[in-house]
């Protein structure tokens, strides 16, 4: 799977372990998200995205929120002045779900302008 692919789809609601990725299929689809990481918890993946100045910062944290809000999924964000570090997880799961990897997808996206 590649982050077109990824990011072409939309969340779902997802409650349960069901929905909950095992450790291959994370490995898998972090492969195409370049610079993420899985957390040392292992229940989040994680990427810091860096800017010139505030101003960008803010552009990319609210261009995270309008595209979060349109898919349900919202991540937990960490701004400071010239950088932003997104967090992914499926609270509802426990654990990573696809909504996680579609998300950091059209986070990808978002960020390649």
């Amino acid at each position: 799977m590649d982050i077109a692919s990824l990011a072409s789809q939309h969340c779902r609601p997802r409650k349960g372990r069901e929905h909950a990725l095992d450790a291959p299929r994370v490995r898998e689809l972090l492969a195409a998200l370049p610079g993420w990481e899985t957390a040392a918890d292992g229940k989040s993946i994680v990427k810091t995205f860096r800017f010139a100045n505030f101003y960008e910062t803010l552009g990319f944290v609210n261009a995270i929120g309008w595209m979060a809000n349109r898919q349900d999924h919202h991540p937990d964000l960490e701004v400071g002045y010239n950088r932003c570090v997104v967090r992914w997880s499926t609270h509802d799961v426990g654990r990573l779900s696809m909504n996680d990897f579609i998300c950091a997808a059209k986070v990808e996206t978002i960020a390649s302008g």
